[in-house]
């Protein structure tokens, strides 16, 4: 099988939320010494970025998203280990810390941004749900992150966005993260309040929207 056959049938595996293919042939692309970079850049991540058009026209919906998702960690859970014990470095958009504010214990939207994200090359620190905001600024301090993504499910707990956005300035940290939030209450109205510097109210524009703020135009 030559190589264009084998990122065809890992597209596949990904499309098609079939979970046990997609893991195989991330197995056999590390017994084979294949180039890891390529298969992921040729083969995973393609088929991740059909999954969201087909989402986008209306093909595909939210269990569709999230089994393709989920094929698409289980893989990068074979590939990225093997990467790192060859030192072999993996291109990264960059790194965000994700979670769902404090008082909110909401997390299945906010867990599908994660493995999107994830997916489409972002390093992804999940803190979970119902995270005190100082932990927000505490861990991307710690990882040195690009982003920080603020999910709420409430009325009440989306206040914590705003919040989170007054913390930094106080710390004289605004702007050295870029800060992104989402959830069903929220809109780009809010966002643009409060001084986020993106908006997300799905999955899918939540990597678009991600990857403009890195600068990333494809």
């Amino acid at each position: 099988m030559d190589k264009q056959q084998f990122f065809e049938q890992i597209k596949k595996s990904v499309i098609e939320g079939n979970k046990e293919e997609a893991v195989a042939l991330a197995k056999k692309a590390t017994e084979e010494k294949l180039d890891l970079n390529e298969v992921i850049e040729k083969g995973y991540v393609p088929a991740i970025q059909e999954v969201g058009d087909l989402w986008e026209k209306g093909e595909y919906f939210l269990p569709e998203l999230i089994t393709s998702a989920e094929c698409m960690k289980a893989a990068m859970g074979i590939l990225q280990p093997e990467l790192a014990k060859a030192n072999i470095p993996t291109k990264s958009c960059g790194k965000v810390v994700i979670g769902t504010v404090e008082g909110d214990i909401h997390d299945i939207g906010k867990n599908l941004v994660a493995s999107m994200l994830g997916a489409n090359g972002f390093e992804v620190v999940d803190l979970g749900a119902d995270v005190k905001l100082d932990q927000f600024i505490k861990k991307a301090q710690e990882e040195n992150a690009d982003l920080i993504c603020l999910s709420a499910l409430l009325t009440t707990t989306m206040l914590g966005q705003k919040k989170l956005i007054e913390m930094l300035k106080e710390k004289n940290l605004y702007g050295q993260f870029k800060v992104m939030v989402g959830g069903a209450p929220v809109n780009r109205q809010w966002a643009e309040n409060i001084g986020a510097d993106g908006y997300a109210d799905n999955a899918i524009t939540a990597v678009e929207e991600a990857k403009k703020l890195m600068g990333i135009t494809s």
